[in-house]
């Protein structure tokens, strides 16, 4: 179907809340989306002149056709878009890795039920837990768990083998209750699977308060064997709580998101029970810097938060999104309990939510090769300049002066993301006399460097794959008569920058602004390049400035040649200091009747 089919099928949808699938030419479905109003929200993808990111423009150009599906209410749309995202796995969608390879902790339904570690959920009548981090991990804490309550973790099957044969060695060295023994219940053994479930449930202080009344209890009574027993298993489990950070996830009774996009996208998730920091994940995922972090961030939310067994009471975010009350009231639904979302402006909530973010940057950056965050921002670059390729050479310019004399350019080459200094290139301007003009110099330059291009100077080859102008929009449209009047086709854009001198967006010629400060790694790159250049053509202007003061107030002087003008300036330091000087100081330097002249200068000079 054309674009123009396409909004005319939009167009006719209902105001109603909905989901939509965009399908590509092979019928294969490439995105799925939620809408309060589906006729507003999938009109917008087919109108022109939206602003649409490079991703949507990216993914509307492949669309051939869509379908909907209206429901009762948004939040039926929510829900009903994640199941669909999780059985299409569109290419369009931000998709975190399936469960595959997380483990889950698994109990059997049966008279004596036994915890396992699982790869997946099965539905099979027994309870799952999790998804966790490493297995190794979640190993560890199952154990901790097991040890804490002093559970089983023989081989032997209930009740099969009860009091068939003695305790094993775990049982005598105080790990194991000996559930195998004839005097112990099947409904201690089930009591203690019920805490051990409310431990992987992160009822921590409600199982140890339980504990402490049966300790209690036990001690009243004066069984101090069994309170002491309660006692060390209480102290473990106040351990475990501490300790096993791979149950901080449904322990916590907050969790605080960080989220980072640059060569790689990254999300950081730190759990906190009762004020503390109890534990961290991070995970890496398949998105785009350009993508819109509430987008990101709710589709995140939906799908980390859609597999696990216990929820938090709060969800600390660094973005506000769109969908936010929906989603609290499908999390408060699953959890069974008031899950609330809020976006922290200040406090100590804020300098978490900041250290979050900076966990989220780190885990991205520890696995992202420098090679790879080059390539990633070149593509990125070349994207949101609207390239076929990313850019592997770029030539940015920049005009110095100090007045109608000493105007000079700067020539600075980056090769990738690297400066290409031995392609440097100065040039004093030559053509433009009375007063500074910026335009004038600019073509000048580009004229001069385009010259050499065709007259084969190995010294100005390749061509760029782009030129960025130290200036606006008419500096870029100047480049851009230069280069057509050249029969070349250059893509040019101008530097815009803000109040503190820093290159906020890149502009066309025809005035079309790029915004780059959302996205911190081309921002970071075309602010070096921007620096790289100013430094560069203040360099050389002081040099040339320099030269032409020296040269036009101490030449001429009668005895006063190179070497002693420099021997002089590096004396007296100025050439204030100098017209300052007396005879018998100058006359210490330079021979006598050298000296008499330049006293004689200075002192005419003053006069004048």
């Amino acid at each position: 179907m054309t674009k123009e089919e396409l909004l005319e099928k939009a167009n006719s949808l209902p105001l109603a809340p909905g989901v939509y699938l965009m399908h590509g030419k092979d019928g294969e479905v490439i995105y799925v989306g939620k809408a309060k109003k589906l006729k507003n929200r999938v009109s917008q993808y087919f109108q022109a002149g939206r602003g649409h990111n490079i991703k949507t423009h990216t993914m509307v150009g492949l669309v051939d056709d869509f379908d909907t599906i209206i429901v009762g209410s948004e939040f039926e749309a929510l829900v009903l878009e994640n199941a669909l995202i999780k059985q299409y796995m569109p290419r369009y969608n931000i998709l975190l890795k399936d469960d595959k390879g997380y483990p889950f902790v698994r109990l059997s339904r049966e008279a004596y039920p036994k915890f396992s570690i699982v790869s997946r959920v099965s539905d099979d009548g027994a309870r799952y837990f999790g998804p966790y981090g490493m297995r190794q991990e979640t190993r560890s804490a199952l154990d901790a768990v097991r040890a804490a309550l002093h559970l089983p973790t023989c081989g032997k099957t209930f009740p099969r083998d009860i009091g068939k044969e003695r305790p094993c060695l775990n049982h005598h060295m105080g790990r194991c209750d000996g559930f195998c023994r004839a005097e112990m219940t099947g409904e201690e053994y089930n009591r203690r699977i019920d805490l051990a479930v409310q431990l992987l449930e992160g009822k921590i202080r409600l199982v140890t308060s339980q504990l402490e009344e049966e300790m209690q209890r036990a001690a009243e009574e004066l069984q101090f064997e069994e309170a002491a027993a309660l006692r060390d298993r209480i102290a473990a489990i106040k351990v475990l709580g501490k300790r096993q950070k791979v149950l901080a996830g449904v322990c916590a009774d907050t969790d605080v998101w960080g989220l980072y996009l640059g060569a790689k996208c990254c999300y950081a998730v730190l759990h906190y029970e009762e004020g503390q920091l109890t534990g961290r994940e991070a995970e890496l995922f398949g998105a785009s810097a350009l993508d819109d972090p509430a987008e990101i961030l709710s589709a995140l939310l939906l799908q980390y938060y859609g597999g696990r067994s216990v929820l938090p009471r709060e969800i600390c975010l660094p973005e506000a999104i769109e969908d936010q009350e929906v989603l609290e009231q499908l999390l408060t639904e699953k959890a069974r309990h008031r899950v609330t979302l809020r976006v922290p402006q200040r406090g100590e909530r804020a300098q978490v939510l900041q250290m979050a973010e900076t966990n989220a940057r780190e885990e991205a950056e520890r696995q992202t090769s420098s090679q790879e965050r080059s390539d990633k921002t070149l593509e990125l670059l070349g994207k949101m300049l609207g390239l076929e390729e990313a850019p592997e050479w770029m030539e940015s310019y920049d005009i110095s002066n100090t007045g109608a004399d000493d105007i000079v350019a700067s020539m600075v080459v980056f090769h990738g993301s690297r400066p290409a200094k031995d392609r440097y290139r100065r040039f004093r301007i030559k053509e433009v006399e009375g007063h500074p003009d910026d335009y004038r110099s600019m073509e000048e330059v580009l004229t001069r460097r385009l010259t050499h291009y065709m007259e084969k100077d190995k010294k100005f080859m390749p061509l760029p794959d782009v030129m960025l102008i130290d200036g606006g929009e008419q500096h870029a449209k100047v480049a851009r008569r230069v280069t057509e009047r050249f029969g070349l086709a250059i893509p040019i854009f101008g530097m815009v920058k803000d109040d503190r001198h820093r290159t906020r967006a890149l502009v066309t010629p025809e005035g079309r602004e790029i915004g780059i400060q959302g996205t911190q790694v081309v921002f970071s790159l075309i602010g070096r390049i921007q620096e790289e250049t100013h430094r560069f053509a203040i360099t050389f202007n002081r040099e040339s400035h320099g030269k032409s003061v020296r040269g036009s107030t101490l030449d001429g002087i009668p005895g006063v040649g190179e070497a002693r003008r420099l021997a002089l300036l590096k004396h007296f330091k100025s050439l204030k200091a100098i017209k300052e000087a007396s005879l018998e100081e100058l006359q210490a330097v330079v021979p006598k009747n050298a000296a008499a002249a330049v006293y004689q200068w200075a002192h005419s000079t003053q006069d004048t």
